[in-house]
C-alpha cells in the first residue's frame, strides 16, 4: 500500500490546472496554471497568496471537492484519479467557513462526521476529540449555542475524526481571540510532532513566519516562489538601520541605494541594501556629518515585506 511517510512527500502535485466555465457575463476563468508543488511529510507547510490567487481552489482540489482541469495530484502516494476513496481518507480540512449543522451537538456532529467517513464506532475518538479541542463541557451543547471560537474548534475537531495523516487548514485562526489561537495552535504543534503533516493557508503573516518550516506562495494562479521559511526571509536583499539622533537634523547625502526616512518618534530609519552597502559605511557617513547618533539597533525584513515584494503587482 502506498504510504508517504515512506516516500518523502505527503502531497505531490503536478500540473495542477483549473478553468472556471464562463457563466452568464462572467468570462472563464484560469484559477491555476500548471502548478508543480511537493509537501514534505511531517512539515507545516504554509501556502499563501492574495484573495483570489488559487489558494482556495488547491485545496478544494486536494479535499475531492473541487474537478482538476488538468495535472496530477498524489496524497499520501494515492494517486486521486486512480484511488479517490484513499486520497480523501487521507485527509482532513478546516475550512475557513464556520458550516456546521445548528442542531447538532458537538459530540453528535463528530459521530456523524466519523459515520461518514466509514470510521467502525469501536475506533472512534470523540471524547479525546472533545477533550484535545476543549469542548467536552460542552460535547451536549446545541451548536448554535455556542460562541465563533467554540464552533472553530469543533471544525478542527471534525476534520481529525477518521485520523488523517494530513491536516489542512484554511485560515483557522480568522477572527479569533488571542487565547483562543494560542490554543489551537498548540493543538496543532502537539499533532505535527506526532507526526501529521499541516498545511496553512492564512493571512497572518506572523503566524506563518511562526509556524511554518517551508513557505510557498501563489499569485494569479501560479507558484510564484517555494522556499525554506529561514531561506525566504534571509533572501530579502534590505536591512534597515533606526538610529536615535535627539531629533530631526539635516542629513547628507548617503550611498545611492539608502533610502532614509524619519519615524513618528522622532527616529531616523535607513533601508539599505546589504549586499551592496555596509552599515558602517553609512554610520560614517552620518558621523562625518556630524549628525549625533545616541542609540543605533537594525531591522530584519519579515515575511510581510517578503510577501509585498513577490506579489507587488
Amino acid at each position: 500500500m502506498p504510504d508517504g511517510s515512506t516516500a518523502g512527500n505527503a502531497i505531490e502535485i503536478t500540473g495542477l490546472r483549473k478553468t472556471y466555465a464562463a457563466s452568464g457575463n462572467a468570462p472563464a476563468k484560469q484559477a491555476l496554471m500548471g502548478i508543480d508543488l511537493a509537501i514534505p511529510t511531517g512539515s507545516i507547510f504554509g501556502l499563501l497568496g492574495p484573495n483570489g490567487a488559487g489558494k482556495s481552489t488547491m485545496i478544494n482540489i486536494l479535499a475531492g471537492l473541487v474537478n482538476k482541469t488538468a495535472g496530477r495530484v498524489r496524497i499520501w502516494g494515492f494517486d486521486q484519479d486512480v484511488n479517490p476513496r484513499q486520497s480523501r481518507a487521507a485527509i482532513g480540512v478546516m475550512p475557513q467557513e464556520l458550516n456546521m449543522d445548528p442542531f447538532f451537538t458537538p459530540r453528535a456532529s463528530l459521530e456523524v462526521q466519523a459515520g461518514l467517513y466509514g470510521v467502525p464506532k469501536r475506533e472512534r475518538w470523540t471524547d479525546e476529540l472533545l477533550e484535545l479541542v476543549g469542548l467536552t463541557e460542552q460535547a451536549n451543547a446545541y451548536a448554535r449555542n455556542l460562541s465563533g471560537g467554540m464552533r472553530r474548534r469543533l471544525l478542527l475537531a471534525k476534520a481529525l475524526v477518521h485520523r488523517p495523516q494530513i491536516l489542512v487548514l484554511d485560515e483557522p485562526t480568522a477572527g479569533v481571540d488571542i487565547t483562543l489561537r494560542e490554543m489551537l495552535w498548540a493543538n496543532i504543534r502537539r499533532l505535527n510532532e506526532q507526526g501529521m503533516t499541516i498545511i496553512l493557508t492564512t493571512h497572518y503573516l506572523e503566524e506563518a513566519e511562526q509556524m511554518c518550516d517551508e513557505i510557498a506562495i501563489i499569485n494569479h494562479g501560479e507558484l510564484i516562489v517555494r522556499k525554506p521559511t529561514r531561506e525566504l526571509l534571509d533572501g530579502m536583499d534590505g536591512k534597515t538601520l533606526v538610529i536615535d539622533a535627539g531629533g530631526r537634523v539635516e542629513l547628507p547625502a548617503l550611498p545611492e541605494g539608502a533610502h532614509p526616512e524619519w519615524r513618528e518618534d522622532g527616529r531616523l530609519a535607513i533601508t539599505y541594501p546589504p549586499s551592496r552597502i555596509r552599515a558602517d559605511t553609512l554610520l560614517d557617513a552620518l558621523r562625518g556629518a556630524g549628525v549625533p547618533i545616541l542609540d543605533v539597533a537594525s531591522e530584519q525584513p519579515d515575511l510581510e515585506d517578503v510577501f509585498v515584494e513577490l506579489t507587488r503587482g
